[in-house]
């Protein structure tokens, strides 16, 4: 059953960063590829959990990878953040 679960996370985790990347084509706005990357790994992450981990999520390098798709969220974020307020203060641009 665990697997049968790990496979539709990662199955709805790649068909996420599909649909952020049919996004990203249409804006090229790199917030929408972050958002894919991050999709794109944490589903790899899951599919390998099954493959190689044996269904133990306290390896730690389960944990690192699942921080670098986090990361990817985060930045996307503050850099989007970043360029709102950069055009807030010089509206001319």
């Amino acid at each position: 059953m665990n697997e049968l679960l790990l496979g539709a996370i990662s199955a709805c985790s790649f068909i996420a960063a599909l649909f952020f990347l049919r996004f990203w084509k249409t804006t090229k706005d790199k917030f929408f590829l972050f958002f894919a990357l991050s999709f794109l790994i944490e589903g790899a992450n899951r599919v390998s959990l099954v493959l190689f981990f044996d269904l133990r999520e306290g390896s730690p390098i389960y944990y690192f990878i699942r921080f670098i798709s986090y990361a990817f969220i985060i930045f996307a974020i503050m850099e989007k953040n970043k360029q709102r307020q950069q055009l807030k203060n010089n509206p001319t641009k």
